[in-house]
Parts: structure tokens; sequence; C-alpha cells
């Protein structure tokens, strides 16, 4: 082994968690840093475009993943999009920048996960957060993470008129003091182009002697010895850390790695070939992910984003974003929504909405000339689902089975999102705009009807978390203790969104950066490292 497979510390994942990490370790002084990347750099300009994502859930920058046969959707299978490219998520996702609830937190310390309740990690949201507006007891600036307002659409201020008129308040902030309200998301992006976690913290230090990156580079197993994690075996080359092993790789990624280094379920791990080192049972456990089910009407004039669709990509569109960073480039297509009950007992909103002013962008249904979609997604589903291997060849595809709507309390809230979108789309704000609801139509009205709709329909929210989730060191569920540290194992810990033992109430970008911020603070004093540059706090 040479010099240069050697390092302090290697990152497995090169996601939003692995650029905060990379970053927040070089910051902290004289250490080394490997970085690996399963796909690409983030080079072309479509990462790089607001508007890009609408074209990013293909198969070129995601695995390409399809879960399971889902029961509870009648056997379908479900299109599961899990980003393959630096920046993970935050390069390809739709940028809108949410955190959850107190609730979330507070109810994570509550299951064994301490330290991490609101008050303990809203100063790690803050850290990392450079806001364009706010700079207040729950925001921060200076953080590298650019966020910003949008413009919004004539048809989104629209729907933030009919969501009073239904009676949820307007809220100019979901991230602030209270989160229940509708109105208009805060982005991740600034002066028209993406802010991804590449871009904004792996850009600063990319060329620092400190850190190694290498993308295309899909890690087999973390190597062992006795109790430690030592060493990273990837395409054919082993790597060699002194201090430890960070996973990043996702709720797919980082249980897939953990069983082919054998840590995982010993019954099936055996059952593919692969000899356990560790009985961890519950490592692939509890996956589970939002639900979105839509409400699609069609536009009575020429307003929504449907009418640019043959040119979005044209010449003049690409002139008008290079020049000004202005146009339909510039958006992100999703500018509004918010959070509202399904349940009205319940502790906190259960029920998020994303307005897009255009239709037909992911859903699959039959296109609509001129419309505009209104998805509703149950925040805290009580189903679960598991990964696990086919084979023990790491580079096989893993089985996903995320049991979406196998509990029916999930169907039950769902159903009433769909009765909530449909009666903000009904309201009086909306009557110059649209003409009438083309999905699911009139002829789906009752629940059943509306099930069946969500049978054919419905897709991921593209937040899976869960699999290798937190609690406390006696919890038999739990594959991290709070300090993200894997049981029964000394160097590796698990830094990404697999950690959450419950899905937060919002998109899952923001809150994962949170994890691997607080997870970066954690190794630092761990290890007697210098202090990472100024927070905003």
């Amino acid at each position: 082994m040479t010099a240069q497979d050697r390092f302090d510390f290697i990152i497995v994942g090169g996601g939003s968690a692995g650029c905060v990490l990379a970053r927040r370790l070089i910051d902290t002084g004289d250490v080394s840093v490997l970085l690996l990347e399963a796909g690409p750099d983030d080079r072309h300009p479509l990462l790089r475009i607001p508007a890009g994502f609408t074209q990013l859930t293909g198969t070129r920058y995601t695995w390409g993943y399809e879960t399971a046969p889902q029961a509870g959707l009648a056997g379908k299978r479900v299109w599961y999009p899990q980003a393959r490219v630096l920046g993970g998520g935050s390069s390809i996702n739709a940028q809108l920048y949410t955190r959850g609830n107190r609730w979330d937190y507070d109810n994570w310390a509550a299951h064994g996960c301490s330290g991490w309740s609101y008050e303990e990690v809203l100063p790690f949201f803050r850290r990392a957060e450079d806001n364009s507006r706010y700079a207040d007891a729950w925001h921060g600036q200076g953080g590298p993470l650019k966020v910003s307002d949008v413009i919004p659409h004539p048809l989104t201020q629209a729907f933030a008129r009919a969501a009073q008129q239904a009676g949820m308040p307007f809220n100019p902030d979901f991230n602030g003091e209270t989160q229940a309200g509708l109105g208009f998301y805060q982005v991740t992006n600034r002066d028209g182009r993406r802010a991804s976690a590449s871009a904004c913290y792996l850009g600063p230090v990319r060329k620092d002697a400190r850190l190694t990156l290498r993308t295309g580079a899909h890690v087999a197993r973390i190597e062992l010895k006795g109790d430690r994690a030592v060493a990273v075996q990837c395409d054919g080359r082993r790597y060699e850390a002194g201090r430890e092993i960070l996973l990043t790789a996702g709720a797919i990624g980082s249980p897939r790695v953990l069983m082919h280094s054998g840590l995982g379920p010993a019954q099936h791990l055996r059952e593919v070939g692969i000899e356990p080192v560790r009985d961890l049972p519950a490592v692939g456990e509890n996956l589970h992910d939002h639900m979105d089910v839509f409400v699609v009407s069609e536009c009575s004039g020429p307003y929504s984003f449907d009418r640019y669709k043959p040119w979005v990509m044209s010449a003049w569109a690409g002139l008008q974003f290079a020049l000004f960073g202005t146009g339909i480039l510039a958006s992100n297509i999703c500018d509004g929504g918010g959070f509202w009950y399904a349940d009205e007992a319940a502790p906190a909103p259960d029920i998020q909405f994303h307005f897009l002013p255009g239709s037909g962008l992911e859903h699959g249904l039959a296109p609509i000339r001129n419309g505009v979609t209104l998805n509703s997604a149950y925040l805290r589903p009580k189903s679960r689902g598991r990964v696990r291997l086919l084979s023990n060849d790491p580079k096989a595809p893993v089985y996903i089975d995320p049991g979406y709507w196998s509990d029916p309390h999930d169907v039950t809230r769902s159903i009433a999102g769909v009765r909530l979108a449909r009666r903000i789309m009904a309201q009086e704000a909306f009557a110059p705009w649209i003409r009438g609801e083309a999905h699911p139509g009139a002829d789906a009205q009752s629940d059943d009807e509306i099930k069946e709709y969500a049978f054919r329909h419905a897709k991921t929210d593209y937040h899976p978390v869960g699999t290798c989730r937190m609690g406390a060191s006696e919890d038999p569920a739990a594959v991290v203790t709070p300090d993200l540290r894997v049981k029964q194992i000394e160097g590796l810990r698990i830094c990404d969104s697999s950690t959450m033992p419950f899905v937060t109430s919002s998109n899952t970008n923001a809150p994962t950066i949170m994890i691997a911020e607080k997870a970066a603070e954690m190794i630092r004093t761990d290890h007697g490292l210098g202090a990472p540059a100024a927070a905003a706090e």
C-alpha cells in the first residue's frame, strides 16, 4: 500500500452528507480526507440549472431503482430514483428548503436519540445556512448553504390565496416559529443557480491538497480488523483509514455497504453467500418514505409552465438564463406549498403540499395540454419496509420494499390529504385560472375510488430514510447510537438519512445536511481537531 492509499478519514458516498463532512473535516486543520462517490461529477449544465430537475429522475444520474411489488398498492412497482452523482439528492432535487417540525426532533430524543432534540439540532441548521431573507433565532447567515426566496408564479400566488380561502393561513416561513400554513417555499438556489451541497460545501475545497475526491468509485465493502473498521475496498483498491470511516451512502446505499461487509442480519447474509462478521438484525429494516398523491386541474388560459414545454431548453430560454439568470430555467417549478392537518388532533401538521404551475412533469398520467398540479403527501407514515441484498455481488441490484400503505392508517390519512387538495383547488381564487379537475376527475369521489386512483398513480416523494436507524445503545432496533457509531464496531459511523428513526415532516435534504453538520462536530470533538470556520449562531 502506498502513502496515497492512506487517509485519516474515508467518506463513502458523495451526496449531501458526504460533501458536508468533507468540507467540515478539511476546515478543522491538518487531516487527510478521501471522498468516494459511485456516480459522476456534477459538471453537466442540467445539474446547475434550477429547472433541470424535471429532466433528472431517469437513469443518467440515479441508480435506476424500482421497488418490489407493493402489496399496499395492489402490486404496483414504484419507480424509485436515488441520486448517483456528486452532490447526491441536492444535485437533482427540486431544491425545497424545509427542515421539519420541532416535534419531529423532540420525538427522536424521546425515542432514545439523546442530543437530537429540536433545541439541540437547531444550531446546526443555522450553522449550515446562508439565508437571503432571515437572520433570527431560527435562521443563520454566512453558512455554506445558499437559501433564497422564489419569485412566485401567478398561479402559485392564486394557490396561496385559495389556501387561505379554504381556511389554511398564509405562512411566510415554514422553518420559523411555526410550520403550519401554506405559502411560498424558500429554495437552495441563488442567482439562478442550484446551490447543491457539492457547489456550496465541496466547491471551495475541491483543490485543497488535504482532499482526495474520486468519482465513479464503487465501494465493494468495508474491511474490519477485529472490532474495528480499518479500510475500504473499492474497484480493486484498498484504502486505509487511520481515524474513521464515515458511511454516507443514503437509505439504500448505506445498508447495502454494511451487508456486503458482513454487518447485518446473519441469516440473510448467509442466504446470499456472505459470511456474517457481526449479526446486526436491524440493518436494512425500518425503511419508510413519503408518498405523493396529486390533483391535476386544467387551466382555462395559457398561464402554466406547460406552454413552455416545446421550447423549455430552446436557444432563447438558454440565452435568457445565461445573460440574466431569469426565465423558466431559473425557476425550481415547485414554488408553493406548505403544511396542514389531515388529523386535527395530530401533534404537528401531517400533510405537505407541493404546488406546481404545470402538469405531467413526473406522474405519468395522460398529458394535460395546459394544467396545474397540487401534490399532497402524508408526513408520518406507519408503514415500514426493508432493504435486502439479492446476491453477494456488490454491483448487483438490491431488493427494495418500502412497504407503502401496508398500514391502513396511511391510506386513510393520504385520502384526507387528497380531499384537502381538492378543497384548495375549488376556491374562488382559482376561478379565473382553471376550468376543472382532470385527475382524479369527477368519477373519483368515494374513498375507494380515490384509493384506486392512488394505487395506479401515487409516487415516491424521494424521501427514504431509517434503514440504519439511530437509538439508544440497548435498543435492539437501532443500528447506530446517538453519536452515529455503528454498534459493536469501532471506527465506523453512519452520518446520513438512513439514521433517522422517523422521517421528518418535510423534505429530507436540509435535515440530512443538519445530521452531517452535527456529525462533523462530534467527530471534531472526539479527535481533538481544530474548530471549523466561524458558525452562524
